[in-house]
């Protein structure tokens, strides 16, 4: 107690406005949305790690993307306002600097082919790997932080399906423009960077393909990349459509649906497009099918 004012320490998330049956109409399709996610990146995960082929630096990076998906996911399944606070932001963060470094190793591997193994050797991409997790937790915990030391007096309902920090920035009664200072120097740092380097690596793969003399080489050079292009175009896309548009009142129920697409529906559809458009996964999936069969056989 401070005065007349009483401090809050909950916030009551309103979710979505719905009749009860299309609360639970939503809630059996996101729970399979969820299972699908948590079976593809599995799988996906299952790929890498059982085939020797895929044993590569973009596979790598695909695998750390995999993980990524899930823990985003599911860290909006957690009630603690600061566990959940710091995995949304921080998972986040994680996957837009994971696609930024793959695309520079898509840019390596045709852009420079003959220096790729040396350039892209196992302790570098240990490295970038490390680097992304630690940047992504490291500007999570400063903005919960800086969430953290708010005073909160009321009200106490929050207008969001989770605790996503603008929305819950809006119900303090202190003073948030060092808050929103630091919101816009991480969306420069994770989205505007992010996007511009990818731009940039994309042009130049752009250009070294269209300098390929024979059109199968052009074409295999193309499908390298085009799966990591659909997802990156998915994801930034969506980002920039909910954190780059100023504020409104009257668009805060379009901007939850854009999140449940973000948060649900995207790390689903990495898993999918790397399978469907990729022939190498595919080529590993029925790889691992038909050794499964052959054990099973022998064990007959």
């Amino acid at each position: 107690m401070e005065g007349n004012q009483s401090w809050i320490a909950e916030f009551i998330l309103l979710g979505f406005q719905l009749s009860e049956d299309m609360e639970l109409l939503l809630f059996v399709i996101f729970i399979l949305l969820y299972t699908f996610n948590l079976l593809a990146n599995g799988m996906i995960l299952g790929l890498i790690s059982l085939d020797p082929r895929l044993h590569t630096p973009m596979y790598y990076f695909l695998s750390h993307l995999a993980i990524t998906d899930v823990a985003y996911a599911s860290s909006h399944l957690p009630n603690m306002l600061e566990n959940l606070m710091v995995s949304y932001l921080a998972f986040a963060s994680v996957e837009c600097l994971t696609l930024v470094v793959m695309s520079y190793d898509r840019f390596v591997a045709i852009c420079h082919p003959l220096q790729y193994t040396v350039m892209m050797n196992w302790r570098v991409c240990t490295l970038l790997a490390v680097a992304c997790w630690a940047c992504g937790f490291s500007l999570a915990i400063v903005q919960v932080s800086l969430f953290l030391r708010l005073p909160f007096c009321g009200p106490q309902k929050v207008n969001h399906f989770f605790c996503e920090i603008r929305s819950v920035l809006k119900v303090t009664c202190g003073e948030t423009w060092i808050n929103d200072i630091f919101l816009l120097a991480d969306g420069v740092f994770i989205l505007i960077a992010p996007i511009s380097l990818v731009l940039v690596s994309y042009v130049r793969i752009l250009r070294a393909i269209l300098k390929i003399q024979s059109k199968e080489g052009r074409k295999k050079a193309f499908s390298t990349c085009s799966s990591h292009l659909c997802v990156v175009g998915f994801y930034f896309g969506i980002v920039l459509m909910v954190y780059m548009i100023p504020d409104d009142d009257n668009r805060e129920e379009p901007q939850k649906i854009l999140f449940l697409f973000y948060t649900f529906f995207n790390p689903l559809l990495n898993p999918l497009i790397y399978s469907l458009r990729n022939a190498q996964v595919k080529a590993a999936f029925h790889r691992v099918l038909k050794k499964k069969r052959t054990q099973g056989r022998l064990m007959v």
